[in-house]
């Protein structure tokens, strides 16, 4: 059976998602692939990247890249076109880390690990991946921000300021670049069944597992396909995701 436009909505597009190897990032990979794009998987797990690049077929490209080190980082851009032909038209912006818990017991390096990954190297990426954009004056990004950008949540400050940053970032940006046909938005996702979590309080994992207030990543990963696929007319500024039994 030949598939329709309508079934494959991103057919011939070029993506790149950062944080690729798990979580909300390979469920970003799997909607896009699911849609007909390439998309090359930027994640440093190698071993990672290998099983789920081989489990999604040659659509998938997997590209090894430690963000934090800042060779690594600067070269990103620059890589993922030589992968894709020198287009690229969605960029995922997913990579991040989790700092909670009391502020008082936050080390500094793990403060400055996480505001580096979480901040600095969002703001970088997608620098990098706007000069390209700019140039073809069209492209889509996206940025894997939390609802804790949007309430103070009490256990994880570290964590809320850089997603409140991240979000200003987002939605100062989109303002400067729309005027070259360029869409940006925010993913802001309640909480998500990924690895991310293993650093909540013990005791409310489980109550948010008891209580089903818990997404699946793949939810996100539909809503992402949503953003991406309204006409070029209309900006999908940023999206909250709440499971329904989700009370703040």
């Amino acid at each position: 059976m030949v598939e329709s436009v309508s079934d494959l909505p991103l057919k011939g597009k070029h993506a790149a998602v950062t944080g690729a190897a798990s979580g909300i990032g390979l469920a970003s990979v799997r909607a896009m692939v699911r849609a007909g794009a390439r998309v090359v998987l930027v994640d440093r797990d190698a071993a990672a990247l290998q099983k789920v690049c081989s489990d999604l077929g040659s659509a998938a490209i997997p590209l090894v890249v430690d963000l934090l080190d800042a060779e690594q980082c600067a070269e990103m851009a620059s890589k993922v076109l030589a992968l894709l032909g020198g287009q690229l038209d969605i960029f995922h912006a997913n990579a991040g880390i989790y700092v909670g818990g009391d502020l008082l017991e936050a080390e500094h390096e793990a403060i400055d690990r996480m505001m580096q990954l979480n901040v600095s190297v969002v703001m970088k990426n997608v620098r990098d991946v706007l000069k390209h954009m700019v140039e073809r004056k069209t492209g889509d990004v996206l940025v894997t921000s939390s609802l804790a950008a949007h309430f103070p949540t009490p256990w994880e400050p570290v964590y809320a300021s850089s997603k409140w940053a991240i979000d200003c970032f987002v939605q100062t940006t989109r303002r400067q670049v729309f005027k070259h046909g360029i869409r940006i938005g925010g993913i802001s996702p309640g909480p998500v069944v990924t690895a991310l979590l293993n650093d909540w309080p013990a005791e409310k994992l489980e109550q948010a597992k008891a209580n089903g207030t818990l997404l699946d990543p793949d939810e996100v990963g539909q809503v992402i396909l949503f953003m991406l696929t309204r006409p070029r007319g209309m900006t999908i500024r940023d999206v909250v995701m709440l499971p329904t039994n989700f009370d703040l």
